[in-house]
């Protein structure tokens, strides 16, 4: 148990609603629940005021009902009234049976029997959703700042009719903002964890609008080539999100259609410093999965090589591999790179003359099997000289290999990685994340 707090009302609702479950369940079969909820509010800002504010409180149940080799599964909104909510479940039982009756045995059914308690609970100190607007007025008086935050409570749980109970439950918050100038330009920035500070949140957009006069320069216009680079741990966010969609899958991998084929059987290899972990202990994360494993941490490269990828239950009885507590997806959902020498202060210098990128975005693949992926600069890119920024450089499109960001042409590893938290609000607030440094390579290609 880690940070300990009195069982919430989420919690003792799950908990009951696992028992009703296990109540109504006949000897052969067998359950596995899956519990999602939030109470979050959201704050939309626009020119520096509130554009849009509101709360959310919502909570689901996802409920497989397994009968020797066969299995169904329904998702139910659990309302939190105790009595509704157990007639839904009869009738959600009642109809998953049905649906039972003709179903096909799954060959690559598989969970975990075994039985296991696992339980986080952490509180955070969050802004206040009414103090919030008068601390932008305060520190964005005079800036064109448009930005969104995200703040509450995520909860999530597991229950297995065999014995097992998972928990997590966090409080956190993700504010993200741009500075515009008049030329349409923008600093995007960014700050997430469960501790709020008034004073981190008025350096970070203090350090953005001190950039904002660069934009009144005109822009760099540079040709197709390739550049010494830094991109900034948001950049590089941006380049392992769309990495991770399968580039850590043992499924993927199994079927030649992973973009880290060529490392994982060994014909490649990325820089010596280069270490990539599934961290669970970020505790961003829930350690448990929906198949009912406990999930553990998880080296995907070490030292530019790879060890292991991420394995589901079906992959694992497919393929004839180990589960690793691997979510359905096989994405990882606490991917930590390990820094490096440079510190933040030495950025410029050590960039000296070329491309500081603080963001990007449209990133694809366009050479799925060398890792090569294509999209373009956006906001807060600059050109550098002589360690100074000295112009905007305007959108560009670039297509180059993480083989060759992350090994021949890495140069530097920032010293202080940065938690960067899952962003994802479309039908609920998303757990997990990254914690990336930021890195400088020797050349970063454009191509118009």
């Amino acid at each position: 148990m880690m940070g300990d707090t009195p069982t919430s009302r989420s919690h003792a609702h799950f908990i009951a609603l696992a028992s009703e479950i296990e109540q109504r369940l006949a000897a052969h079969e067998i359950a596995l629940s899956s519990f999602a909820a939030e109470q979050s509010d959201f704050i939309r800002f626009n020119e520096g005021q509130v554009r849009q504010t509101g709360r959310v409180s919502q909570a689901s149940l996802t409920l497989r009902l397994i009968d020797g080799q066969r299995q169904a599964y329904a998702t139910l909104t659990a309302t939190g009234d105790m009595s509704a909510d157990a007639e839904t479940i009869a009738a959600t039982l009642a109809a998953l049976r049905e649906g039972l009756h003709d179903a096909p045995d799954d060959p690559h059914l598989l969970f975990d029997t075994t039985v296991w308690s696992e339980s986080t609970q952490r509180t955070g100190t969050l802004p206040r959703p009414d103090a919030l607007p008068l601390v932008v007025a305060q520190y964005a008086r005079g800036l064109d700042f448009v930005g969104f935050y995200a703040g509450g409570t995520i909860a999530r749980g597991f229950a297995s009719s065999l014995g097992s109970r998972g928990w997590y439950e966090v409080e956190n918050f993700n504010f993200s903002w741009s500075l515009y100038d008049a030329s349409g330009r923008a600093i995007r920035n960014h700050y997430a964890g469960d501790r709020w500070s008034e004073a981190v949140f008025a350096r970070k957009l203090e350090e953005a609008a001190a950039r904002l006069p660069v934009f009144a320069r005109a822009p760099r216009m540079l040709a197709p080539g390739r550049y010494r680079t830094y991109f900034a741990p948001a950049a590089l966010q941006e380049l392992m999100e769309t990495a991770s969609l399968s580039a850590f899958s043992a499924r993927m991998q199994a079927t030649a259609r992973n973009e880290f084929y060529r490392l994982n059987i060994g014909e490649a290899s990325l820089d010596p410093r280069m270490t990539l972990t599934e961290d669970l202990s970020l505790d961003i994360t829930p350690r448990f999965n929906d198949d009912g494993y406990q999930r553990r941490s998880v080296p995907l490269v070490e030292a530019g090589r790879a060890v292991s990828q991420l394995t589901n239950a079906r992959t694992a009885r497919e393929y004839g591999l180990t589960p690793n507590g691997a979510t359905a997806g096989e994405v990882p959902s606490a991917l930590s790179m390990e820094g490096g020498d440079l510190a933040q202060a030495d950025v410029l210098h050590a960039l000296d003359t070329g491309l500081y990128i603080g963001n990007l975005w449209y990133v694809n693949f366009s050479d799925r099997m060398n890792c090569r992926m294509t999209g373009m600069t956006r906001f807060a890119t600059f050109w550098v000289e002589q360690g100074r920024i000295v112009a905007p450089v305007d959108a560009m499109r670039f297509d180059d290999s993480l083989y060759r960001l992350l090994g021949s042409e890495l140069e530097r590893i920032g010293a202080a990685p940065e938690l960067l938290l899952n962003d994802w609000t479309w039908g609920a607030r998303a757990t997990g994340g990254m914690k990336l440094p930021g890195l400088l390579v020797r050349s970063f290609e454009l191509t118009l």
